[in-house]
């Protein structure tokens, strides 16, 4: 198993935050011929927030901020608008499809759930699944920890039926 894009973002950050100057830009450009991804140390990404399959294709804004625990899927662009100023700022908790876009200066909330391909143009509430372009509410998940939980994996799986001899007799 390789090193990620994510890693080498982590390594890069942490590097750029103590100052140290040129490994930084040496770990981006490593990024770039690694994974095909731009993915700048200036960008801030929360803990636990994970690229799939390494990274492949991310592209990201050096001003954006990402939160704590989402997930992007690969060919993910994260950028800006010509002539808007600004870039996209990602909540806790989100999941942005293959190939999406999120152009501009504009705020996607906690627990959303970005379609493949979508184009966000708009801000994105809170619990809510958009797709399409340009991205439109799909639904708004009334209960979005539970649903995160369940569809990442993280819930216990429901306790098999035991077979009982009165239920064999039927």
């Amino acid at each position: 198993m390789g090193v990620d894009a994510m890693t080498l973002y982590r390594m890069a950050r942490k590097l750029h935050l103590q100052k140290v100057p040129l490994l930084p830009s040496l770990l981006r450009k490593a990024i770039y011929y690694l994974h095909s991804s731009h993915i700048p140390f200036e960008a801030e990404i929360g803990e636990g927030t994970q690229v799939g399959y390494g990274g492949i294709g991310v592209v990201i804004h050096k001003a954006t901020k990402i939160g704590r625990h989402c997930l992007i899927s690969q060919q993910v662009t994260l950028g800006g608008r010509s002539g808007i100023e600004g870039a996209p700022v990602i909540g806790d908790y989100v999941r942005i499809g293959a190939g999406a876009k999120i152009l501009g200066n504009i705020h996607i909330g906690d627990f959303a759930v970005i379609g493949a391909n979508a184009v966000v143009l708009k801000d994105v509430e809170a619990a809510t699944v958009v797709a399409g372009v340009p991205a439109r509410v799909i639904r708004e998940d009334p209960d979005p920890l539970t649903t995160y939980q369940r569809e990442m994996g993280l819930l216990p799986r429901a306790k098999e039926r035991v077979q009982t001899p009165k239920d064999s007799l039927q």
